[in-house]
């Protein structure tokens, strides 16, 4: 992988510096135009890795930094915490997160793909989307359509098993969507019985990632809130033992926890 990567995230912990807004977004004043713009620039750039079929692991992470360096050009703060937890990880495993915005779909690679091979559980229609598709589609994501919960179901369990075999790690959002407000009762475990099917752990990850709000009418480009600060805390490998449910609850405390910690400031 790309030095620039390892050498970003070398720390267990990582802090965004100071003043780190450039100049040339504090010329937009308090608007999220120059974001859009170079967002996507981004995004088309690397639309066309994707669709020459060069669009590798090494290729998502470095795009999925420009995303990171960019968010911190415009503002935004990161605190994130726990990077041993994936670094220090042998084996795959299987990432179960809150889901707030399209941030952390965005900067997740840049985080995890420097240390193992991963994918994610995306909805179906983000890979028929004209400008994003071709980029999702080449990560070989797990697509479930949401209309069957049960063809969902196996596909997940069939599909991400042999992904894990294989070596791939896989992130999934349990709540089904992004959700402002973080409700226990919505998180399902999916995530668990996934890693249990094929004997491995999951690492429940945290994060309030509201500086990027959702849209109204292109839901991945909603409202930039620059006061917001980002937060994301990555936890320790749990071992699913009996039926799982421990497991579960485990997480599901991990980020009701964090999340109440947060709020405070």
């Amino acid at each position: 992988m790309g030095n620039l990567i390892l050498n970003f995230f070398k720390e267990e912990n990582y802090q965004t510096k100071i003043n780190s807004r450039i100049f040339i977004d504090k010329l937009f004043l308090n608007t999220r135009i120059y974001f859009v713009i170079k967002y996507f620039f981004i995004v088309l750039r690397n639309r066309k890795l994707a669709l020459k079929g060069i669009y590798d692991r090494e290729a998502w992470a470095l795009s999925s930094f420009d995303v990171f360096k960019l968010i911190e050009d415009c503002g935004g703060k990161f605190q994130i915490q726990g990077i041993d937890n994936i670094r220090n990880c042998k084996e795959p495993v299987v990432f179960i997160s809150n889901h707030m915005s399209a941030m952390e779909s965005m900067i997740f690679p840049c985080i995890i793909a420097p240390f193992r091979e991963v994918t994610f559980v995306v909805k179906e229609s983000l890979t028929t989307y004209p400008l994003f598709g071709p980029v999702i589609r080449a990560r070989n994501p797990i697509a479930v359509g949401r209309s069957n919960s049960r063809e969902d179901l196996m596909l997940v369990m069939q599909t991400g098993k042999e992904h894990l075999e294989n070596g791939t790690s896989i992130v999934i959002f349990p709540q089904g969507g992004r959700r402002d407000i973080f409700k226990r009762e919505e998180f399902n475990s999916l995530g668990v019985k996934l890693a249990k099917s094929a004997n491995m752990k999951i690492i429940p990850v945290a994060l309030k990632t509201d500086f990027w709000g959702n849209g109204n009418l292109v839901k991945d480009l909603g409202p930039i809130r620059r006061k917001r600060k980002i937060n994301i805390c990555i936890g320790e490998p749990i071992e699913i033992t009996g039926n799982g449910k421990k497991e579960n609850d485990q997480a599901i405390e991990f980020i009701g926890k964090k999340l109440e910690e947060w709020q405070q400031y």
